[in-house]
């Protein structure tokens, strides 16, 4: 990071200093260095850090926030006194160290305002550890709020001390905090909505409502997460890493520092916070704080978290965590139960349509290292208060109360109900102590015989999480009445309630208590609502809640709880009109027990009384699940099995529930005595066979004596059984498990017989080796089962073996070979038992071995599994190698006792060497070979091989002697010393001493040999020498001498002489000469070296270095002398010059030096220079500064050195520098290059300023060049060029903003959207090179309104006009607004929609609910700009509404009207009708006032058609009378009145009270009419009374038989109406689809002859994916079209689109021929840039919007007459003469892409008839004929770019168009090939075509499902049961309009069997119609 300098501000400022840390890598932990930047601006503090941190210029750095905000500008401008700062190498790099920020954390001053509010833990009584715990979730969820994944937060209680605790960490995975957000958190009292937050985060934004308020918004006050932390313990610990950041923040805060800070005076609220890198754990103190450790070295890897670390807690607090951890834990799961398993709660009975909360809450406790930590995960916690609450609840009441500033609550009521004797409200676990108690069960359920008793209802939550000190007891509608009524008083004492507020309610900063709930609930103005489906419905709440708790009287309080259904049977032991169904069941629970399928039970009032094990529950009736329900029978297993193999079925009430489990198993098991238990063996001879025993082959097994005992020990032949006893056998087998199978060897059954029960005889078959088994089982005589009852019958079973005899035999086993004389082997020997199985031999045997020849021995035998005879010799002199000898064994005492075997013998091991020849002294010539043969022989003179057999022969006696191996491995001997023996120099006879060994084989003795050493006659010395001819003088050359010569010189006259090893002189023979070799030439002279002439040696011309020489000789060894010869320099000759570098940067000195040197002819350095010598030195140059020239002297070197070269002015490129020494110069080139980057400017500079669309882009790029100060271009790529609006309102979308430069100093900036407000802008282009800003230019931008851009939806529609229920709306219609202009027209009605939904306008999105209507087709009377909403339907329910319209643009972007409220009215009144139907009332003539009531309480209203209230000032009254059919007596209501009367107000009644007359008349069993008459005033209104059927009776018996009759035909006409209306929905849906279908497939047949006549095979369009590809590869040709090189006009045209303008002149038309396009372009030149418009006033806006700066053309000043006129040389369809050049109208060749009439207009203005010809020959001759036939000729150009005037004039540059590469774009472009447009329309009929392949493909798929759906079995079911319930319902018509005849004692039910059961009501399962 660079920068320029910058004066100090003089200004006075207040003192204002920071802190700052070296971080940069290479970096040493250094402490905070302070700066003082009171008094500077931003480059003064760049300056005053670089003098600080001694940083060079060049060197690059970032200073930054602890937050990593690299400081700029602005952000300098907001750095606050001692703010700590990191300088950095990058933004993103790793800290090499800690830092440590100072902050202040002074309490806000919140904390004195709100002092007053409960802010302690202690209260009402309670452990508040588990609410501080709550306070650290709190944040904790917060923190995770936009979590995508997992929530994860945990608890880890660390109490072992070994590692540092004990201590408490709470971790989570959330957002974390940066240093500021960390500070913010340290100060009391400052709450999310006062506290300031970070540049990039906004403040704080209320989230948007969620069900039960769970938004996570619940860390709120600043003041919890202190107070928890310092209640639990006396430090924290902060930890957070943020998202995005690469840092950790580490900040600690303890009561002991506080203190300290206190008694020392100092500022207590000010601390540190560490910056660290993620696992630095060096700060931490390992000894007392391991665990800290491994929390930090977890922090790696994390993208982001925050830790709370407590320590010192207090030892209260942990005996309390550690001793009631289940207590607290599920405390904390109550708390957060919703946030945990989701709005609805741990219920797992419902199925939900969304996913699992994402939130995990785990809590560990770790003890000590031995001992395994307690872990409990909130979500596995299923015995918290609310889980009890959802788990025994059977129905919900779910409310909404809404009060004013959007408070809302969010109601639940639960119901628990009565079962089993027992209430199921659940019981408060924490309500009884502290902790559970020792002896308690956590688990256990205790049920409140009370219910809810005394406790308030409702649990309080705000935004989801549990106030635990505050409760609701009631509301006025949901409280106990105090009158009885139809729901019995304890029902109110079975539920319990749950409200879920907002956060619009006040809590106390702790979250323990809500500061106003009830209050505002009980406020007047609070409305509560029933939910009712997830639909509001405005009701009155405390009717609802009454119906409901009825229903859930009736329903759920029952006796037997049927549980695990398992689906439905027939029974056929019961009358044919009870047999079917029965629900089968696998458990009940009665009475408070619980009996299961298995259970042993006994029965009680049966004959006789059995014992059994239950098999199943039966249920008569529909049932499909557990139900609860009076009743029912019990399927039992006669017990034991064994016995009675019987069920029978009783009963449940029959069950004795008195008896105990254990008397019944006792019962039972004295049963089971009886029956056979085991076999007793006996072995009559006493040979018994014990368990795994093992006997010899063939060894007999039995007799064998088997006996059937009982349990009690006596012998038994039958069974016991009821009936006809069965007599048993007993089946013997014996098994051999061999190892293919188990093979059966003996079979046998015995039969009983009184003397010797059951026997066998002996078996002696048992010969085979391997396992038996001997099994005796008992059976059945009858059917040989071997199984009673299910059970088997007694058995017994003996498991031995058979082994091998004594051995009888042998044979002698494999030997290995060869066998070697004298090495020990073994002979293996297998004996075999007389069944030849393998088996040991005797103890005492000796064998005897023989071998013809040859001795053998052995050392003795071990026996085993295989015996061997062991070291076996062989010893003697064999023949031959590898022959076969035959060994003879002879073993005594055995039947078969001789055996053979073949053995392969050879040579034994080595033991003697030996030399030949054997004499003592031999004579050997040095360099020859000596040749002595060696031999290895065993111990009886064998000559013997063996591996690895290699001999060693060392000579002793002269130094580096060699040594001579040879391996006898294959052959045993061999010749050594063969090659010539190689001693140095002997000059006289040596003696030496050869040493014979086998190194491996060290016991074989050595041998010695002495040898006499002779010199040898070859040539051992080379001599050279040089003597000059004629001359006795000799200079012999030394070995490796060296010689100074001069470079380029000869050197010659050199000879050579040889000597042998005795030093003798050798004659020089051609034999020998022709050997000899020099490395300096390889043409030798052989006459000359016969004379010992050497050739002539050329001297190198360099001198750098020494040369190497050689002359050899070789014959059978080299011979070789060496010389070195070093060149030295010639004479001076010219100069050398050497450049360090060979650019320099115009205006700078050029780096390094430049050394001259004098040099000789072979470019050696001379030492003719010296200091003097500089004067006469002359550097000179083009525009070379020879002031700052300098030119030195450089003894060191011998050089002279020339530096400062500099060049100020001038051109860029090469410059030749000339070097001049007396006669001799030099030169050299440098190349010299731009500047330093001083300014920017634009390339290609357009027209000023641009003119743009608003919302548009430029459709050119800006090009910007960086140059120096003189203007030359510079490639500096350092530097970035950034892009910045100086108006903020002005938004530019381009795809960078900011750019370093490219390699030619070049950077573009693409601009590809503008928007802004209208009118003239700037956009400033600055460079910047680290801190220095380059200036640049600055852009002047004109927006112009965008007329095709919608900004608004403008709604039209008859707000007067009354809106009935049920009604069409007015027509609403819809105009679209741009910025500027006129309406927008090309608006697809596609993507239009009116909204409509219930409620009032609010501003916010529509819900989710709202219904969508489809714009209608636009007629031809109106408007294209309009878009109209008809026939759209009014909803039936009148209310408010509200409708908005919506523009979508595209998935996410959309333009909305403003909201339009509603009022829809009831329609016209047409009927008396209640809001819900009541029952048919059924009444008795009784003295009991009930009975005779027919209506308690109905209210009466005017409805419309679609029973909406419509009766608004309609006052009178309603007639209630009876009305009966034919003569029937008509009954009396009381006082004896046929009728009455009752108020009508404002259209609503309230019928109150209607009783029959005691002892009225009526006909018993008779249906009449309560018929309800209105009558007012308004006669112009016709009200249908209202009828309501009633049925009368004549005792109560009889009331009570025909009110269930009616209610069951009131439920069964609504359940038949309801399935006919799913019926007539299903068939319409039908129709309704196959009219799709059939359009559709109309659709696709219109398609086909198109795609045809397009050229497109449609064989292969036969399905969705292959016209995909189709249209694809098609595209895929278009893009390749399009990139093809074409021609374009390249004029901006930022006008085009504009209301009433066509656009620029050049873009309206394309010519196909180029040459064309650019004479024609060139010829209206001028023009090609004027803007044509539609109007004048368009004209004159864009006039105005550029300031005169833009010609326009309106087209309605323009005159023009349509004509056909010919060319000029046709008249009268014929020609004047022959034209040669191809004459055409130049507007003919014109295309006109769309306006296409106002083209021609234009074009015929500025070309009028001017006429294209080939060329300028062709163009005269037609001009010249036109002339002479006195026609007027236009003006004439030539497709080679000449023009000729009309007036005749051609030639000079005016009348020559330039080429088309200079008219740089102002040229019309050229069209696309005639194959695009084809292409085009095949991609839209193909892309026609696939939707409506896809629709059709759609709708027949969706019919099929349809028709599927209709034929299913679920359907067939309902069809079904419509038909069987409108059989019913004829049926209990037909029965209720029967008049009973003398009856008794009446009943109109079937007549039935006497069930067997007690009579007790009878449930039927409730009828479920599916949708």
């Amino acid at each position: 990071m660079t920068e320029a300098g910058a004066d100090r501000d003089r200004g006075e400022k207040t003192s204002k200093s920071v802190c700052v840390y070296d971080c940069r890598p290479d970096s040493s932990a250094a402490p905070e260095r302070t700066l003082d930047v009171a008094n500077i601006d931003y480059n003064g503090f760049l300056q005053a850090l670089r003098q600080e941190f001694s940083l060079s210029t060049n060197e690059t750095f970032v200073i930054s926030t602890t937050d990593r905000k690299e400081i700029d500008e602005e952000l300098y401008k907001k750095l606050v006194d001692g703010q700590t700062l990191q300088l950095l190498k990058s933004v993103n790099q790793e800290l090499p160290m800690a830092i440590q920020e100072r902050i202040e954390f002074l309490p806000h001053y919140h904390t004195l305002v709100q002092c007053g509010m409960y802010e302690y833990y202690a209260s009402e009584g309670q452990k508040a550890l588990p609410y501080a715990f709550a306070e650290l979730i709190d944040n904790a969820l917060s923190a995770t709020g936009k979590n995508t994944g997992i929530r994860r937060i945990e608890i880890r209680l660390l109490f072992d001390e070994s590692q540092g605790g004990p201590a408490v960490v709470v971790i989570d995975n959330g957002c974390g905090m940066t240093s500021k957000q960390l500070n913010n958190w340290a100060v009391y009292r400052l709450s999310k909505f006062i506290r300031e937050n970070d540049i990039e985060k906004p403040d704080y934004v209320r989230p948007s409502p969620v069900p039960r308020s769970l938004n996570s918004d619940i860390s709120y006050f600043g003041v919890g997460g202190k107070q928890a932390v310092f209640y639990i313990g006396q430090s924290v610990r902060m930890i957070s890493k943020p998202a995005g950041s690469p840092d950790v923040h580490e900040f600690v805060m303890s009561k002991d520092d506080f203190e300290r800070k206190e008694l020392k005076k100092e500022d207590i609220y000010s601390g540190f916070i560490r910056n660290r890198k993620p696992g630095d754990c060096s700060h931490v103190n390992v000894s007392n704080e391991q665990f800290l450790q491994s929390i930090v070295i977890e922090e790696d890897g994390r993208e982001s978290f925050t830790a709370v670390v407590i320590t010192g807690i207090l030892p209260e607090h942990v005996t309390y965590l550690k001793q009631y951890f289940t207590l607290w834990t599920r405390e904390l799961a109550h708390t957060y139960h919703y946030y945990i398993h989701g709005a609805d709660g741990n219920d797992t009975r419902i199925k939900r349509k969304t996913d699992h909360s994402n939130i995990d809450i785990q809590i560990s406790l770790f003890e000590r290292s031995t001992r395994v930590p307690r872990v409990v995960n909130l979500r596995e916690v299923d015995n918290d208060m609310q889980t009890l609450y959802v788990s025994s609840s059977a129905s919900t009441f779910e409310f909404k109360a809404t009060g004013a500033r959007d408070c809302l609550v969010e109601g639940l009521i639960r119901y628990h109900p009565f079962l089993y004797d027992q209430e199921t409200y659940p019981v408060d676990p924490y309500a009884a102590s502290a902790g559970p108690s020792e002896d308690e069960d956590e688990d256990c359920v205790v049920l409140n015989p009370e219910g809810r008793g005394k406790r308030p209802i409702f649990e309080c939550f705000w935004n989801g999480r549990l106030i635990p000190y505050t409760s609701v007891s009631e509301f006025e509608w949901c409280k106990r009445p105090k009158k009885a009524g139809a729901v019995p008083f304890e029902c109110y004492n079975r539920i319990s309630g749950v409200l879920f507020a907002n956060d619009r309610f006040q809590v106390s900063t702790n979250k323990l208590t809500f500061m106003d709930l009830e209050l505002q609930l009980r406020d007047k103005e609070t409305i509560f609502t029933r939910v009712n489906n997830g639909q509001e419905q405005r009701v009155k709440i405390e009717r609802e809640f009454t119906v409901w708790l009825k229903e859930c009287h009736e329903r759920f309080d029952k006796q037997v709880m049927f549980q695990g259904f398992q689906g439905v049977m027939t029974r056929e032991d019961v009358p044919k009109r009870l047999q079917s169904p029965w629900a089968q069941f696998k458990a009940i629970k009665w009475d408070g027990k619980t009996y299961k399928k298995g259970q042993l039970v006994k029965s009680v009032k049966t004959q006789p009384i059995f014992f059994g094990s239950i098999v199943q529950f039966l249920l008569h009736g529909h049932v499909d699940g557990d139900v609860h329900a009076t009743g029912g029978h019990a399927q039992i297993a006669l017990e034991p099995k064994e016995l009675y193999d019987e069920q029978r079925i009783i009963p449940i009430f029959k069950i004795d529930r008195q008896a105990t489990a254990a008397a019944i198993k006792e019962h039972i098991d004295n049963e089971l005595t009886k029956l056979p238990d085991q076999l007793r063996v006996i072995w009559p001879e006493g040979n018994a066979w014990a368990e795994k025993d093992a006997r010899p082959a063939g060894t007999p097994m039995g007799p064998i004596k088997v006996e059937i005992l009982n349990k009690n020990g006596e012998s038994m032949s039958r069974l016991p059984v009821a009936g006809n006893s069965k007599k048993l056998k007993v089946e013997l087998k014996v098994i051999w498990h061999s190892s293919k199978g188990d093979v059966e060897t003996n079979t046998y059954t015995g039969v009983h017989s009184s003397k010797w029960e059951y026997w066998f005889k002996t078996m002696e078959n048992l010969s085979k080796l391997g396992m038996y088994t001997l099994h005796l089982q008992t059976i059945l005589s009858d059917s040989q089962s071997e199984e009673w009852a299910g059970k088997r019958l007694p058995n017994y079973t003996l498991n031995f073996s058979i082994k091998e005899g004594e051995a009888v035999s042998f044979n002698l086993g494999i030997v290995s070979s060869p066998v070697h004389v004298g090495v020990p082997f073994s002979i293996p020997l297998d004996f075999k038992d007389e069944f030849e199985y393998p088996t040991q031999p005797p103890c005492n045997i000796k064998p005897q071995l023989e071998c013809s020849s040859l001795n053998l021995s052995y050392e003795g035998i071990a026996f085993g599994t295989t015996s061997v005879i062991k070291n076996v010799r062989v010893m003697g002199k064999i023949s031959r190698q590898s022959k076969m000898y035959t060994v003879k064994v002879h073993i005594p005492g055995l039947k078969e006792n001789n055996q053979s075997l073949q053995i392969l013998l050879q040579p034994g091991p080595p033991h003697t060497l030996v030399v030949f020849p054997d004499e003592d002294v031999l004579s050997v010539e040095n360099r020859t070979p000596a040749n002595l043969r060696v031999e290895v022989h065993d111990e009886y003179q064998n000559i013997t091989t063996h591996p690895k057999l290699v001999v060693r022969c060392q000579l002793l006696g002269a130094p580096d002697l060699p040594a001579d191996l040879l391996d006898c491995s294959n052959t045993g001997s061999g010749l050594m010393l063969t090659k010539p023996l190689l001693l140095k120099t002997v000059n006289t006879e040596q003696i030496l001493t050869a040493k014979f060994n086998i190194p491996n084989h060290r016991t074989v003795v050595c041998v010695e040999r002495q040898l006499r050493i002779l010199p040898s006659t070859q040539i051992s010395r080379l001599e050279v020498y040089r003597q000059e001819e004629g001359s006795d003088d000799v200079m012999v050359l030394q070995n490796s001498e060296r010689i100074d010569w001069a470079a380029g010189d000869t050197l010659g006259n050199l000879h050579f002489r040889l000597y042998d090893e005795g030093n003798r002189l050798v004659p020089l023979l051609p034999k020998l000469t022709s050997k000899i070799k020099v490395n300096w030439t390889a043409k030798l002279n052989a006459e000359e070296l016969s004379q010992g002439k050497l050739p002539q040696l050329c001297v190198p011309n360099q001198a750098q270095r020494e040369h190497y020489y050689s002359v050899s000789f070789q014959d059978q060894h080299l011979v070789n002398m060496s010389f070195f010869i070093v060149p030295r320099p010639d004479e001076p000759d010219r100069l050398r010059v050497n450049l360090s570098e060979s650019s320099v940067k115009m205006g700078e000195i050029l780096s390094g030096n430049i050394y001259v040197e004098v040099i000789d002819q072979y470019g050696n350095k001379t030492d003719c220079l010296n200091a003097e010598s500089v004067k006469t030195l002359s550097v000179s140059a083009d525009d070379l500064d020879k002031e700052a020239l300098v030119v030195e002297w450089q003894a060191g070197i011998g050089k002279w050195s020339v530096c400062r070269v500099r060049f100020r002015t001038g051109s860029l490129g090469p410059k030749e520098l000339c070097f001049k020494y007396q006669d001799m110069q030099q030169f050299v080139r440098i190349e010299v290059t731009a500047g330093h980057p001083a300014k920017i400017i634009l390339l290609e500079k357009p027209e000023i300023p641009f003119q743009v669309m608003n919302g548009h882009g430029l459709d050119t790029p800006l090009v910007m060049q960086l140059c120096d100060k003189w203007g030359n271009p510079s490639p500096d790529q350092r530097v970035e060029i950034e892009m910045k609006t100086l108006y903020s309102e002005l938004k530019i979308k381009s795809s960078v903003t900011s750019q370093p430069v490219d390699s030619e100093g070049k950077a573009c900036f693409i601009l590809e959207s503008i928007s802004g407000p209208k009118g003239e802008h700037h956009l400033d282009f600055r460079g910047r090179f680290g801190r220095k800003d380059i200036p640049g230019p600055v852009i002047k931008l004109n927006v112009i309104p965008d007329p095709n851009k919608p900004v608004e939806l403008r709604i039209e529609y008859d707000g007067a006009a009354t809106l009935c229920a049920g009604a069409v709306f007015p027509v609403f219609t819809v105009v679209v607004m741009p910025e500027e202009g006129g309406p927008v027209r090309n608006i697809c009605p596609a993507n239009l929609s009116m909204l409509l939904w219930k409620g009032i306008a609010s501003g916010s999105c529509p819900p989710a609910t709202a219904s969508a209507l489809k714009c209608s087709k636009r007629k031809d009377t109106e408007k294209d700009e309009c878009f109209c909403f008809r026939d759209k339907l009014i909803p039936e329910l009148a209310g408010k509404y509200v409708v908005q319209f919506v523009l979508a643009f595209d998935k996410t972007k959309h333009l909305w009207s403003k909201q339009i409220e509603l009022n829809v009215v009831p329609n016209k009144a047409m009927k008396l009708a209640p809001e819900t139907p009541p029952s048919t009332p059924v009444v008795s003539n009784s003295n009991i006032r009930a009975n005779r009531t027919l209506v308690d309480s109905l209210n009466l209203k005017i409805m419309d058609q679609y029973d909406n209230a419509a009766g608004e000032g309609i006052d009178g009254k309603v007639l209630v009378t009876v009305n009966g059919t034919g003569d029937m007596v008509i009954p009396l209501f009381e006082n004896g009145e046929k009728s009455l009367s009752y108020s009508l107000t404002n259209g609503e009644t309230l019928i109150t009270d209607l009783v029959l007359l005691e002892n009225s008349p009526g006909e018993d069993g008779a249906e009449y009419i309560l018929q309800f008459h209105p009558e007012f005033q308004q006669t112009s209104v016709t009200i249908t009374p209202y009828s309501l059927p009633f049925r009368f009776c004549n005792d109560a018996e009889y009331q009570e038989v025909i009110a269930n009759l009616s209610k069951k035909k009131d439920h069964l006409s609504k359940t038949v109406l309801m399935y006919r209306d799913i019926f007539e929905t299903n068939e319409q849906l039908k129709s309704e689809l196959e009219c799709q279908v059939r359009d559709a497939s109309h659709k696709l047949n219109e398609l086909k002859p198109e795609l045809i006549k397009s050229g497109l095979d449609i064989s292969e369009l036969t399905t969705v994916s292959a016209m995909k590809n189709v249209i694809n590869a098609k595209k895929a040709i278009l893009i390749e079209m399009a990139n093809q090189p074409r021609r374009k006009c390249s004029i901006p045209d930022p006008f085009k689109g504009s209301p009433h303008v066509l656009g620029k002149v050049a873009h309206l038309a394309e010519v196909e021929d180029d040459d064309a396009a650019k004479v024609i372009s060139w010829h209206i030149l001028g023009d090609m840039d004027c803007v044509v418009t539609e109007t004048t006033s368009a004209a004159k806006k864009i006039y105005d919007d550029t300031q005169g700066r833009q010609q326009v053309l309106p087209l309605e000043t323009v005159f023009w007459r349509p004509n056909e006129r010919q060319l000029p040389h046709i008249r009268n369809g014929s020609s004047l003469f022959r034209p040669i050049g191809n004459p055409v109208f130049v507007k003919d060749l014109l295309i006109f892409p769309q306006h296409v009439e106002s083209c021609n207009k234009v074009f015929a203005t500025f070309l009028g008839d001017t006429i294209l010809i080939d060329d300028l020959d062709s163009a005269n001759h037609y001009r010249r004929g036109v002339v002479q036939n006195k026609m007027q000729c236009p003006t004439l150009l030539t497709r080679q770019g000449e023009r000729i005037r009309s007036n005749g004039k051609f030639g000079g540059v005016q009348n020559k168009a330039p080429p088309i590469e200079k008219l740089r774009g102002q040229v019309f472009g050229a069209p696309f090939p005639k194959e695009y447009n084809h292409t085009c329309l095949q991609i839209e009929l193909l892309q026609q075509y696939s939707g409506a392949m896809q629709k059709a493909s759609d709708v027949e798929y969706e019919y099929n499902n349809h028709f599927k759906y209709l034929q299913s079995p679920q359907m067939k079911q309902k069809r079904q049961a419509l038909k069987q319930q409108e059989e019913e319902l004829r049926e209990l018509e037909q029965t209720l309009a029967r008049t009973p005849q003398k009856r008794g004692k009446r009943s109109l039910e079937p007549e039935t069997a006497e069930p067997l059961v007690p009579p007790k009501r009878t449930r039927r399962k409730p009828c479920k119609l599916d949708s």
